[in-house]
C-alpha cells in the first residue's frame, strides 16, 4: 500500500475512533501500529481488509445499541453493550494478521517481487490464505456476537449435551440468526479479498493459452466459497471455546449476563467466603434479636438490618466489587453465579486471539495439503 494513500486513511480512522470514543487511547496507539504493519505490505489487500473489518465491526456494534444494552450488564452495575475497545481487543483480532502481513511482505521483497504489480499465482502463497482467514473469522465472530444477541429466539448453549437455553450474551450461546450474521460478516471480508487480491491471469498474454500459474473463474469461486465457509466456522469455534474455557456470569437479580470491562473476566465470590459471611451474619443477628449483652437491640425491622450492616461493614449491601446481594433479598445467596465455562481458563480477548490463530493456521494447513505446498513456506527465509 502506498504511503500517500495509507497515511491519510489511517489518520482519518484514528480521528474517527477518537471523536466517537470507539477506542481507548492505548487502543488508538495499537491501531496505528497495526495499520502500519498492514500498510508496509506491497499489496493493498491487508490494509483494506483491516479498514473494512474496523468499519464494519464498528457499524454492527452500534446496531440497536440501546436494545443490546438492556440485554446484558457491565461488571460495574451499568447497562451492558460494547464500550470503547482496548488495545488488547485490537491485538486479539488483528495481531495474527499483522505478523502474517510482515512475513509475507518480507518474502515478496526477498523474491524481488515487491511491486504492486506482482500477481498472486496458482497455487498461491499460504500466508495470504492465513490473512484472509483471520479477518473472515474475526468478522464472523463480531457479526455473530453483535447481531446474534438481537435474535428473537433464546440462545442455546453449544457445549451442552441438551443444548439448554441460556441468557442472551452467554459465551457459547448460539442462535440461527447469529450464525447467519456470522456468515454475512465472513462474506463481506471474502468479497473484499476477491476484489483486492491481484490474481494472475488464467491465460498467458502471448499465446492466450491456459497458464498453470493463473486463476480461472472456477478457481476463484471455489476459493471464495471455501474462505467464506471457513470464516463462518470461526464464529462457531469461538462459541465452542467460549462455552468451554470462558466463564459466563449471570446476575441472579436480573437474569442478565455480566460483561467484564474490556473483555476481562468477571469475578464471582467464592461459595466458601459467602457461606462464612452469611453464617457470621446469622449469628450476629440472632444475638441482636435476643437482646444479649450490650449489643442487644430487641427491635424488629430496619433497626436490626442497619445495626447488622454497621457490624458487618456493610458487606451485605450490593457492591460491584464485593459481589453480595442487598440484605433486602433475605435469601443469603450470592448475586452472581456461573452460567457456563466453569473451567474459566481464558477471558474474552484470549478466546478471540486463540480462535483467530487457530483459524489462520488451520486455513493455511488445509491450503498446504490441497495445493501440495510445504507448510514451512510460511516461514521467512
Amino acid at each position: 500500500m502506498k504511503a500517500i494513500i495509507a497515511v491519510p486513511i489511517t489518520l482519518g480512522i484514528i480521528y474517527r475512533a477518537w471523536s466517537h470514543q470507539t477506542l481507548t487511547p492505548t487502543a488508538i496507539v495499537a491501531a496505528g501500529l497495526t495499520a502500519a504493519a498492514h500498510a508496509v505490505h506491497p499489496w493493498s489487500l491487508p490494509f483494506v481488509l483491516l479498514m473494512v473489518f474496523f468499519l464494519a465491526g464498528t457499524r454492527v456494534t452500534k446496531v440497536k445499541h440501546d436494545v443490546k444494552a438492556k440485554l446484558t450488564m457491565q461488571a460495574s452495575g451499568n447497562s451492558g453493550g460494547e464500550g470503547a475497545r482496548t488495545h488488547i481487543q485490537v491485538l486479539a483480532n488483528s495481531g495474527v494478521a499483522s505478523v502474517l502481513c510482515l512475513i509475507h511482505a518480507y518474502q515478496l521483497r526477498q523474491r524481488e517481487q515487491g511491486s504492486s504489480t506482482a500477481c498472486y499465482s496458482w497455487p498461491g502463497d499460504l500466508l495470504i490464505v492465513g490473512i484472509v482467514a483471520n479477518y473472515a473469522s474475526v468478522a464472523a465472530d463480531t457479526f455473530s456476537s453483535e447481531l446474534g444477541i438481537l435474535s428473537k429466539s433464546q440462545p442455546r448453549l453449544i457445549t451442552s449435551i441438551t443444548f439448554r437455553k441460556v441468557p442472551p450474551g452467554t459465551n457459547g450461546g448460539v442462535t440461527a440468526y447469529g450464525l447467519a450474521a456470522g456468515l454475512l460478516g465472513s462474506l463481506i471480508i471474502v468479497t473484499t479479498s476477491m476484489a483486492m487480491i491481484p490474481f494472475c491471469s488464467p491465460k498467458t498474454p502471448i499465446t492466450g493459452l491456459r497458464d498453470i500459474h493463473g486463476w480461472t473463474l472456477t478457481d476463484r469461486n471455489r476459493f471464495a466459497f471455501a474462505m467464506t465457509l471457513w470464516g463462518a466456522l470461526g464464529s462457531v469455534l469461538d462459541s465452542l471455546l467460549g462455552g468451554w474455557l470462558q466463564q459466563s456470569v449471570v446476575d441472579t437479580r436480573t437474569g442478565r449476563i455480566v460483561e467484564g470491562e474490556g473483555g476481562k473476566r468477571v469475578l464471582v465470590s467464592k461459595k466458601g467466603v459467602n457461606s462464612m459471611h452469611y453464617k457470621k451474619r446469622a449469628d450476629v443477628k440472632a444475638k441482636l434479636l435476643q437482646g444479649e449483652g450490650k449489643d442487644g437491640i430487641p427491635v424488629q425491622g430496619t433497626a436490626v438490618e442497619d445495626e447488622l450492616d454497621h457490624k458487618m461493614g456493610d458487606m451485605d449491601k450490593y457492591d460491584a466489587k464485593k459481589k453480595f446481594r442487598k440484605a433486602s433479598f433475605g435469601d443469603e445467596k450470592p448475586s452472581r453465579v456461573v452460567e457456563s465455562g466453569s473451567l474459566s481458563l481464558l477471558d474474552n480477548n484470549e478466546v478471540n486471539f486463540l480462535m483467530a490463530l487457530t483459524m489462520s493456521l488451520g486455513a493455511m494447513g488445509v491450503a498446504s495439503w490441497f495445493w501440495e505446498i510445504p507448510f514451512s513456506t510460511i516461514l521467512p527465509v
